[in-house]
């Protein structure tokens, strides 16, 4: 784990060797389908803070859901847009409110790509890792689309 967060600083440096991000300064995103969450984000530079409600399948058919809030790092963009697509990294907090995690404190670490498909439109797929007292790390594909504002 220490080696993974060593390699992403090193080349989210290395991305911005030359002192400007290729990143706008500030944005607005409506989280529409759970990554980072069913909510809002608020990203300024490279870094971002989100808020809102997190549901994911453990067993078949069976949702478990969560209030969810964290921060999120965004690095090495790829493409030319305004807003270019990029790899993140997000640590976040999670109450669970119903299923074995009812009243539950977790953290969820996740890593992934954030696709800007067109204008504000954008598509995320990554891996999260979901830890809570009393329960196995649970391990799930995280999909995402957000509409984001850029200003």
């Amino acid at each position: 784990m220490k080696k993974m967060i060593l390699t992403v600083v090193l080349l989210s440096l290395m991305s911005n060797m030359n002192g400007q991000s290729r990143f706008s300064k500030q944005e607005f995103s409506i989280n529409g389908f759970r990554n980072p969450s069913i909510g809002v984000e608020y990203r300024y530079h490279q870094v971002s803070v989100h808020a809102g409600y997190y549901t994911t399948a453990f067993k078949n058919g069976e949702y478990t859901n969560f209030y969810k809030a964290g921060v999120t790092y965004y690095y090495m963009p790829v493409g030319k847009k305004e807003n270019p697509s990029s790899f993140y990294s997000s640590l976040s907090y999670a109450k669970g409110i119903n299923g074995d995690y009812k009243d539950k404190d977790a953290f969820i670490n996740e890593f992934g790509f954030r696709w800007m498909v067109w204008k504000g439109l954008n598509l995320r797929l990554g891996v999260a890792t979901l830890i809570a007292k009393g329960e196995s790390p649970k391990i799930n594909p995280t999909p995402g689309i957000s509409y984001s504002f850029l200003f």
